[in-house]
């Protein structure tokens, strides 16, 4: 989806590219060094995801994080990203007790980070927030299959949609699209019923673990990047090991100060 033409990738340019067969990619950001350069690279969209727990603020999970620890680092990458739509996340225990509620988490999102969307977990369970939501304006990505934010429902990091569980998975699909959302990731799904789940809908499915049959992937970006300290999950591909190059650089950085060969003379300046 990346083409010049296009200023600033909107809602329309996700189900442009669905109709067209053309791949939509996205990558986490937390911050606006990533954002910078994820979006100068060309990434479709950015999401600044409660994955953060793990990545900025070193929970186990991302049940700790809130909406005002989200909110400077949704601001830092909608600030920072000139063509890439930005997806704010909506935090466990900020959109589950009523639509209400959701569309209050949602205002703040879009009022206090410039953010151009806010993505919520579950399917049936969360139709009438996301209805309520799209309702007043703001687009919607919804997020089926596996959903961190229930991993303890869910028997912790278990792929879903699994035989009987297929149905239920279509089911949630369906009732996302229906209450507007204007795409919907699927996590840790089987790929058959990824590719079912995207021959059924008419919105843009995005694949985290979901195979290759849908219209576009997204990953965790300290995942992808080989910086992660933690699991990494089994269907990520690492395109760079950058904790292999940070640690050598500081090991590098430490030895020249023991050894006085940093500062070197054309780092001094003169009298």
């Amino acid at each position: 989806m990346a083409e010049q033409a296009v200023k600033r990738v909107r809602t329309r340019h996700f189900q442009n590219a669905k109709e067209n067969g053309i791949k939509i990619t996205g990558l986490t950001s937390y911050d606006q060094l990533t954002a910078t350069i994820f979006d100068e690279a060309g990434i479709d969209f950015l999401l600044v995801g409660d994955s953060a727990g793990n990545t900025v603020f070193g929970h186990d999970t991302t049940l700790p994080v809130t909406v005002d620890e989200l909110i400077p680092l949704a601001r830092a990458v909608a600030g920072s990203a000139k063509r890439a739509f930005v997806v704010a996340d909506m935090p466990f225990g900020s959109y589950e007790t009523s639509p209400d509620e959701a569309l209050h988490t949602a205002f703040r999102f879009m009022k206090e980070t410039g953010a151009h969307a806010v993505k919520l977990e579950g399917g049936v369970r969360s139709a009438e927030q996301i209805r309520r939501i799209v309702s007043a304006g703001i687009p919607v990505m919804a997020h089926i299959g596996f959903t961190p934010q229930s991993e303890h429902g869910l028997g912790g990091h278990m792929i879903q949609g699994r035989g009987e569980g297929a149905e239920a998975l279509l089911a949630d699909a369906r009732a996302v699209e229906e209450a507007g959302a204007f795409a919907v990731v699927l996590e840790m799904v089987p790929s058959a019923i990824a590719a079912r789940v995207t021959e059924e809908l008419r919105i843009p499915t995005i694949g985290v673990g979901a195979g290759p049959h849908v219209d576009g992937q997204l990953l965790v970006w300290t995942d992808w990047a080989g910086l992660s300290t933690g699991r990494i999950p089994k269907f990520v591909r690492q395109y760079a090991d950058l904790k292999g190059v940070l640690a050598d650089a500081t090991k590098a950085y430490i030895a020249d100060v023991g050894s006085t060969a940093y500062p070197a003379p054309e780092h001094e300046y003169p009298e």
